[in-house]
């Protein structure tokens, strides 16, 4: 028997919530109510985690709250009206019509292709001017459902109870609706422009965080306005439903590709060479007509094929304008280090249950290949330093390689790792490896703007970008720039050698405010960087160990402080902050400082200045203090590897009690209890949805 997405009861034409957090919460409880939600908080701190990645609203008065939660039961879909309007973040205006959806998961394939039909279905003005004249929820859901909505909602109800949908195939959508799973052909196909010309063709690939809404609005929209200006476009909708890849005769006809999109375009190499113009997916939904123009445009400036102006950034603006490549070169630099967190972890964790099993001399002993003794501990404790030394050994070359990889996709990837490798021969270090990759995703990008005759299209991106881009990259890395590079990574280090008193305090309070600013953010990020990088190596200096030790301390800071905030002033937070403060114990001993971010999130003008003060304490303590630490994560856990642990702690209880007190007196002064609104969905988030990109 299948399942309603969306029933009478799960219908509010008269919603009167004022606020997103409050219409997210609205139409939640009825969710809860029909057994289709078992956490009502755990499910709207989802729905915040996506809030957060892009506002849900659309032009036209349309909200689309939506995620994939491990609280939801089956697909679900609740749908709310409001007089008044509530503001979503769409530029014309707030929403009337609000859509929540809910999808478990692991949602099947069926619903959510429903669920991408009635996305498409919102594009329409018919359906949505039939839904703000309804008077009655059970025709309101039946149109929601593509069924006719004169028709008895029992009696609909019924027939779904009892014949199960049989009429419909597997997957295929409710009658008077279209299913769309991956590719799809649309446009005027075989129409000619007003010459007798061949029309213009495009293909397009749209993409969400979630997969669910936005991913199929795009393409919807894109096959409107391509309609009405007689383009012949495929688009291939890479959703959670699923993707079929478009046919690569199709795309070798194309004249330019349009990238919407807000995560990676998968398989991106099929459309090297062509025209692209690459935008966020919600400039296909408002503005599809300005990209179709745009492609012609850049077809028009080479026919030939590689792209002849950079990519669009993700507001559609030209990306190489120089208001913009600040915040480019922060997304690429945060590329690199997110994909070199991981060996640091591994690798770092391995070595410290290395040293913890072994003691430091451990980095001395032969290789296991050649000595391993089963029964004896310092082979195991040999075993695990070597492991984690390897790890660590791939630190600068995955950091340049991924690094190119944010700035020219896949091509990048293959000169990003070969200067990143050589970073480390010419002992360039950390600088090295991050001028690498700039260099390494500067250099792919000018060879794809070269324009290269049609049959060595097919090659260009696994035979010559990747033979040319090396050989370049590494001539650069060997001969121009690597030497230079390296010598400032030696002046730097040597003078961190010569920090000591007052200077190396500055320093411990300088780390202290660059970890707890964001959060886990970019800054955060790049003092995480920056320590790690100075430990992975084969003898680290003294104040290498100094400024890991310093960087985890202060991180550690942040959530502890409010999770201490929670337990002695409980009055000053809501409901839900009480309960991530439980969980932001563990968060914080574990050098987690994600486990902030739902306070600050809520209140940072209060939580992120107290944070930031109780972080400062701690990095100035640790560094007069001379803590040393050789593991770059385990929070509490590695303590005995620490240099005077117990004065370790001890600076970390203090900027604890800092930040806490900062708080707590920050939020007194307010003078009156935080407002129901930031227990709501967009105010908070669950630690673990705060600390990881959520996949809704």
């Amino acid at each position: 028997m299948n399942t309603p997405l969306i029933t009478a009861d799960l219908v509010d034409l008269d919603l009167t919530a004022g606020t997103k957090d409050e219409a997210a919460r609205a139409l939640a409880r009825r969710m809860v109510a029909a057994g289709r939600v078992t956490d009502l908080d755990g499910f709207l701190a989802d729905v915040a985690a996506r809030e957060a990645q892009m506002p849900t609203g659309l032009e036209g008065g349309i909200g689309i709250p939506h995620c994939r939660s491990a609280h939801v039961t089956r697909p679900t879909l609740a749908f709310g009206r409001s007089a008044r309007g509530i503001d979503f973040g769409a530029a014309d205006g707030p929403a009337t019509l609000v859509f929540l959806i809910a999808a478990p998961a692991g949602a099947d394939q069926d619903h959510l292709s429903i669920l991408s039909t009635l996305a498409r279905d919102l594009m329409r003005a018919e359906f949505t001017d039939a839904l703000r004249a309804e008077t009655s929820a059970a025709r309101a859901a039946a149109l929601i459902r593509g069924e006719d909505p004169q028709a008895d909602a029992a009696d609909a109800a019924e027939d779904d109870v009892e014949d199960g949908n049989a009429d419909e195939a597997p997957g295929e959508a409710p009658a008077g609706q279209s299913q769309d799973t991956g590719a799809a052909d649309r446009g005027t196909d075989g129409a000619a422009d007003g010459d007798g010309a061949e029309p213009f063709r495009i293909v397009a690939v749209t993409s969400c965080p979630t997969g669910i809404a936005h991913t199929y609005m795009a393409a919807e929209s894109l096959d409107r306005a391509a309609q009405a200006e007689g383009v012949h476009i495929h688009v291939e909708t890479q959703g959670s439903a699923g993707f079929e890849r478009l046919d690569p005769a199709v795309i070798a006809a194309a004249d330019a590709v349009i990238f919407a999109h807000d995560v990676e375009v998968r398989e991106r190499d099929r459309f090297a060479g062509k025209p692209t113009v690459d935008v966020g997916v919600k400039a296909a939904i408002n503005r599809p007509a300005e990209l179709l123009a745009e492609a012609r445009r850049r077809a028009a400036e080479n026919p030939a094929g590689a792209p002849a102006t950079a990519p669009m950034d993700r507001t559609g603006e030209p990306a190489d304008n120089g208001d913009g490549f600040g915040t480019r070169l922060r997304t690429w630099l945060m590329t690199g280090v997110s994909y070199m967190v991981p060996f640091v972890a591994a690798g770092g964790l391995m070595i410290a249950l290395g040293f913890a099993l072994g003691g430091y001399e451990i980095s001395d002993a032969p290789s296991v290949a050649d000595h391993f003794v089963w029964t004896e501990a310092h082979s195991w404790a040999a075993l695990l330093f070597q492991i984690g030394g390897a790890a660590f050994g791939f630190l600068i070359p995955v950091l340049a390689g991924y690094i190119a990889y944010g700035m020219a996709d896949r091509p990048g990837l293959v000169p990003g790792f070969v200067g990143g490798a050589i970073a480390i021969t010419i002992d360039a270090g950390f600088l090295g490896g991050l001028a690498a990759g700039l260099v390494a995703g500067a250099v792919v990008r000018a060879i794809q703007r070269v324009n290269v005759p049609a049959p060595l299209r097919g090659i260009m991106p696994v035979v010559v970008i990747p033979l040319i881009s090396s050989a370049i990259v590494g001539f650069l890395m060997f001969i121009v720039i690597g030497k230079p590079i390296a010598s400032a990574q030696s002046g730097l280090t040597d003078w961190l050698e010569g920090l000591s008193g007052s200077n190396a305090v500055l320093l411990g309070v300088l780390l202290g405010l660059m970890m707890c600013f964001d959060l886990g953010g970019p800054v955060n990020k790049v003092a995480y960087a920056f320590a790690t990088g100075g430990i992975a190596v084969a003898d680290p200096s003294d104040t290498s160990l100094k400024i890991m030790a310093t960087v985890m301390a202060a991180g550690m800071v942040p959530p502890l402080a409010m999770a201490l905030a929670t337990t002695v002033r409980g009055k000053l937070f809501t409901k839900t902050e009480k309960e991530n403060g439980k969980a932001a114990w563990v968060l914080g001993a574990s050098f987690i400082s994600e486990g902030a971010i739902p306070f600050a999130a809520a209140d940072p003008l209060r939580v992120i200045p107290s944070a930031m003060a109780g972080g400062a304490v701690t990095g100035a303590l640790t560094m007069a203090f001379d803590n040393t630490l050789r593991a770059p994560h385990g929070g509490v856990f590695v303590v005995p590897l620490i240099g005077s642990p117990f004065l370790y702690l001890i600076a970390i209880a203090a900027g604890t009690a800092v930040s806490t007190a900062l708080v707590i007196l920050l939020k007194s002064r307010r003078g009156t209890k935080p407002a129901a609104a930031p227990e709501a969905a967009g105010t908070t988030a669950t630690p673990a949805a705060a600390a990881a990109p959520a996949s809704a």
